[in-house]
């Protein structure tokens, strides 16, 4: 996961798209934000003005612009520097609204960064929560390929030479879109949401065995390639069993499938292991698996309609 972000990280990635401008504090541009604070605090990683329990960017709209007004003098000092003692990562004033002089001198003695923007402060609110929360979100990065099939993140992942590129090639040339290939990264972005990215050293590449690095992009269009991609399932290559007796001691498999889950962060993912045997279309048996889990997810599940229906044979016979 990132570590931190700076208040000059902030403003950069931010500029452009809430057109903030850098009224004062500029010595703070250093002043970070640690992940460890999104996790223990009470308040919001961003919010309107709170001098009880602080957020980490203070936004300051007409209502709390209004309020420091209405403050007899000592009391708004007295106030303000409370707000310069928290150390926020940075202060936003919205609709362009003028900067309170004492505000301003009170940012650059303690170099708290002073931002002004003409956005709304809903705007600001919505947009700099989602992108902090985004930003200092858990992240990992899993070994396998990670593509689109029917709609769905499928993340294929097995040992090292068992045809993991291969297979993603095929299903590429069957018309689904890769994401990433050998280290794609995934973000706990929500409660129950994996969203996977490629690296951008790694973008739009597939390495595969005998034919080197492949431009994904490049041989068969933009529509083979998806930036990202929400993770619903795993399939898991694996190797055969070598003892058959082995492999057939439990008869429910072969009705059920070898199915389970992988814990990914703080999600359970579920999981279809596909074993890799001579004569196999792994191509067509992974595309059954990503069919397979929508049926389920939709409630329907043919291997316990089949055991239903087996039941109900035999109490019809018996």
């Amino acid at each position: 996961m990132n570590d931190a972000i700076t208040a000059n990280e902030l403003f950069e990635q931010q500029r452009e798209r809430l057109e903030l401008r850098w009224t004062a504090g500029l010595g703070g541009a250093s002043r970070r934000l640690e992940t460890g604070d999104t996790l223990a605090r009470r308040p919001s990683l961003a919010g309107y003005l709170n001098a009880i329990y602080p957020n980490k960017v203070q936004i300051l709209g007409t209502e709390e612009l209004s309020w420091l007004d209405s403050l007899d003098s000592r009391l708004r000092w007295e106030t303000i520097q409370k707000i310069m003692h928290f150390t926020p990562l940075a202060l936003v004033i919205s609709k362009d609204q003028s900067c309170p002089e004492d505000l301003r001198l009170a940012a650059e003695e303690t170099a708290t960064p002073l931002w002004t923007s003409p956005k709304r402060g809903h705007e600001l609110l919505n947009h700099l929560q989602y992108h902090l929360a985004r930003m200092l979100a858990p992240r990992v990065t899993l070994h396998g390929v990670f593509m689109e099939i029917y709609s769905i993140g499928v993340l294929i992942t097995g040992e090292s030479g068992l045809g993991k590129s291969e297979l993603a090639l095929e299903l590429v040339t069957r018309g689904h879109r890769l994401v990433a290939d050998d280290a794609p990264e995934f973000t706990q972005i929500a409660p129950d949401v994996l969203d996977g990215t490629c690296p951008e050293l790694l973008q739009d590449l597939l390495e595969v065995r005998g034919l080197g690095v492949l431009n994904v992009r490049d041989m068969f269009g933009d529509t083979a390639v998806k930036r990202n991609k929400y993770l619903r399932l795993i399939v898991h290559l694996s190797k055969p069993v070598a003892d058959v007796a082995q492999a057939s001691t439990d008869g429910l498999e072969r009705l059920t499938g070898e199915g389970g889950s992988r814990r990914v962060l703080d999600l359970d993912v579920p999981t279809i292991t596909l074993p890799v045997m001579a004569g196999r279309n792994l191509a067509v048996l992974t595309e059954a698996a990503a069919r397979v889990h929508i049926l389920r997810a939709k409630g329907v599940d043919p291997a316990a309609a089949f055991m239903a229906r087996h039941s109900h044979f035999l109490e019809r016979s018996s």
